[in-house]
């Protein structure tokens, strides 16, 4: 447990903002909306005087779901610091996952979009004394007394509190040990069951901690902010470490598309630059690959020494789509195409891959790309702050990864036998993936638990390995590998429409290169491993907010 004043959440933010009072902090990319520190600050404080409005106690539950604004910024920040528990909820949870969510927290607030509150009504959440909206702030449903919840009231008090206006020297958030509960963070994941992490303070400052001590922010940084916040990948180092050093974070509510995103890196010229791999890949298939395929340069590149002058041509053109200015490139919540993790590491393009989960909110392991990143490895473990070893391994040095240290959770709120099987009996958690660690402790993550398959001599199958080979194939969006009760194994792929159609394909010509692709990637693969059926999937697949397919939906397809 981390007691040093300096690492305490609540007083990393309380130095910050009197040290950055004046500096942009928060600004709604799209819009004319920033605010300074000192502008947040007092969004912060009015809402801590709505909560005494409302009654709220220590460690109440307040939740958050909506798009990424300021507003949403100023909740979560107004709830930590005043003692309660914040509770985020993902934006593209259906309303029935919204309700069961605040239901099963037992919140007593809730700050919701207007979008996201259709389909709930305050009848279907008992518990909550009023809703209020993230767009504007005006109360959408109450339980309490209208006249004491709305903002004329909270103005009000709050000139009655600091008749001459809110300073750096009159803010003071109460004390809060970093072992206080600070999050309630429900899971999406690919198995279809979400539970709520239970994250201490001291979970979210040691994520905070790495992001300053490795300078991977700082005062004057500036991050695009396009993961939703309500994930524990984009809370931790586009918001709060960002907040925490003094940086200045520009943040979109609308889809990411590569299109949107590369006009808001061109105009951002953001230093750090956090994605999943979904966006990455994407922006690589159509920047990068159209390229290295035209016969000059993809004869160039099988030539010692010439194929650097490409390589470092490519590197620059793909730094400058990005905005230029950014010093790493950080790729996690899921896995990144081999193919193109091996390009870019080819044209020393400064990225490196992470690895975390909610439980840990969320880093675990990560090595800068300027402090010898390893090709197929998500690095070392954090420094001082995680651990990990490898339970019961194969002949391989494969096994299940398991972790401990300051960035772990507590348990899963109101379910102790979940709780109680994420541990080991001497304390470590079990992450549920299978990984190795190398002689220099890099760690390697082979895939899930839980999805990797037997072959018919028992032979361990990792589905992820075969999907990253089959989406390498022209003309594929994206695949899906899965086991029949025959042992076969069946892969479901989605077709690049915009890609085939270019193309002029009729039907048959496709379905004829789809079995010839099959053909291909057996060949790439041991016997055990074969594809045996090729399906076509119309639609691309649904996936949970860090872009990881949602494979329990299609098990019953094969």
């Amino acid at each position: 447990m981390m007691t040093e004043e300096k690492y305490n959440f609540v007083k990393m933010f309380e130095r910050s903002f009197k040290e950055h009072w004046d500096m942009p902090a928060v600004t709604d990319y799209g819009t004319d909306v920033t605010l300074t520190y000192g502008q947040l600050a007092i969004n912060i404080e009015k809402l801590h005087i709505l909560f005494k409005l409302c009654n709220i106690k220590k460690d109440d539950k307040i939740a958050v779901m909506g798009k990424n604004n300021s507003n949403w910024v100023a909740v979560f920040l107004a709830t930590v610091t005043y003692g309660a528990i914040i509770v985020p909820i993902l934006q593209d949870f259906r309303a029935n996952d919204a309700i069961h969510i605040i239901n099963h927290s037992g919140s007593k607030l809730l700050f919701i979009s207007d979008i996201n509150w259709e389909g709930i009504d305050l009848d279907q959440i008992p518990n909550v004394l009023a809703a209020v909206s993230l767009n504007d702030w005006h109360p959408i449903s109450l339980a309490l007394d209208p006249k004491k919840i709305n903002f004329e009231a909270i103005a009000a008090k709050f000139k009655e509190k600091h008749p001459d206006g809110y300073w750096a020297k009159d803010l003071h958030f109460d004390e809060r040990g970093n072992d206080q509960i600070g999050s309630i963070n429900y899971t999406s994941g690919t198995t279809g069951f979400s539970k709520g992490v239970i994250m201490p303070l001291n979970g979210l400052a040691g994520n905070i901690r790495y992001g300053i001590e490795s300078h991977l922010t700082f005062e004057g940084a500036r991050h695009v902010t396009f993961l939703p916040l309500a994930h524990a990948y984009g809370c931790a180092f586009d918001f709060l470490a960002c907040l925490a050093a003094g940086g200045h974070t520009y943040l979109i509510g609308r889809t990411p598309s590569p299109k949107i995103l590369l006009q808001a890196f061109a105009e951002v010229k953001p230093t750090l630059i956090l994605s999943v791999p979904l966006i990455l890949e994407k922006i690589y298939k159509k920047m990068i690959v159209p390229q290295i395929q035209k016969p000059p340069v993809s004869w160039v590149l099988k030539v010692p020494f010439l194929d650097e002058v490409v390589c470092s041509k490519i590197r620059e053109q793909l730094v400058q789509a990005f905005g230029g200015e950014f010093r790493q490139m950080i790729i996690g919540g899921a896995p990144l195409n081999p193919e193109v993790e091996a390009f870019l590491y080819r044209i020393k393009f400064p990225m490196s891959v992470g690895y975390g989960m909610t439980e840990c909110a969320p880093l675990i392991t990560f090595t800068p790309f300027d402090e010898g990143s390893k090709l197929y490895s998500c690095g070392k473990p954090l420094p001082g702050i995680m651990e990990v070893r490898i339970d019961d391994p194969n002949e391989e040095g494969i096994g299940e990864v398991v972790v401990r240290g300051e960035n772990t959770m507590v348990g899963y709120y109101k379910n102790p036998q979940a709780t109680k099987e994420s541990f080991t009996k001497d304390g470590w958690l079990r992450t549920g993936d299978l990984g190795i660690l190398d002689k220099d402790g890099f760690l390697s993550i082979k895939g899930r638990c839980k999805t990797m398959l037997l072959g018919p001599s028992g032979q361990n199958i990792y589905p992820e390995e075969i999907e990253a080979k089959i989406n390498n194939m022209p003309y594929v969006l994206e695949s899906l590998v899965l086991q029949q009760e025959d042992n076969r194994l069946v892969a479901l792929i989605c077709p690049d429409y915009n890609e085939v159609d270019a193309s002029g394909m009729s039907n048959e010509q496709f379905e004829e290169f789809i079995e010839d692709a099959r053909k291909q990637v057996n060949s790439e693969l041991a016997a055990y491993e074969q594809i045996a059926i090729v399906k076509i999937y119309p639609h691309e697949f649904e996936k949970t907010p860090k872009k990881s397919i949602k494979r329990f939906l299609y098990t019953s397809m094969v």
